[in-house]
């Protein structure tokens, strides 16, 4: 009871919810995707900008998660479907850009930060993945008999730790990838490989909004 006064939670909720947003960042997505093919493309620290953004849409989400705006979006039929049909058409539109320009050596030194950021913003935003994550923390992992902004001294910086992270660890994956692939074929296989992923990541999110499917 110490703990959970201290905390805003219980420890057990807290455990229980640091565990399943582990899974939910780890787990490999468009994010992670677009992490590890900035880090082949850009380089670890320049790619830091693709973290950044990764990490506002995430706490832009977790305060409008606890105001409950993802709750009603989620609810709405129609405003869902909107969202993962865009969703899905930018993440295949990137697919089949980042194919078609595979071949074409990218000008890391003239790319500015700002549209690392925004591109990865973009993706984070759109991701329906992320409406779904945050609605279930929400639904199942706060605590209902404690104030909700209590808690979240808690969950934002426990989400956004372990956010930061995994995305970290992704770009490294891709710089590392990028140190590897220095032959030009093999590069390029890699780019590829990257933009067949965002291709069947929009295509997937594609079917989920077809009426009849959750």
């Amino acid at each position: 009871r110490c703990i959970k006064g201290a905390l805003g939670m219980s420890f057990a909720g807290w455990t229980t919810f640091a565990l399943f947003w582990m899974i939910f960042v780890v787990t490999p997505g468009p994010n992670a995707v677009n992490a590890i093919n900035n880090g082949m493309v850009f380089g670890f620290r320049r790619s830091l900008w693709g973290v950044a953004a990764i990490l506002c849409q995430a706490t832009l989400f977790l305060i409008l998660s606890a105001l409950g705006i993802t709750a009603l979006i989620a609810a709405s039929p129609t405003g869902f479907f909107i969202a993962k049909t865009v969703g899905a058409a930018f993440l295949i539109y990137l697919g089949v850009r980042g194919w078609i320009f595979a071949r074409r050596a990218p000008k890391a030194d003239g790319y500015k930060g700002r549209s690392i950021f925004f591109k990865a913003l973009a993706i984070a935003t759109i991701n329906a993945k992320s409406v779904v994550g945050y609605l279930a923390a929400f639904s199942q992992f706060v605590q209902t008999d404690l104030p909700i902004w209590d808690q979240m001294w808690v969950i934002m910086p426990t989400a956004l730790t372990l956010t930061a992270i995994s995305y970290t660890g992704y770009t490294a994956l891709g710089a590392g990838l990028g140190r590897v692939a220095m032959g030009a074929i093999l590069n390029v296989w890699f780019r590829r490989i990257m933009a067949v992923c965002f291709v069947v990541y929009g295509t997937l999110l594609g079917i989920t909004a077809l009426p009849g499917r959750v």
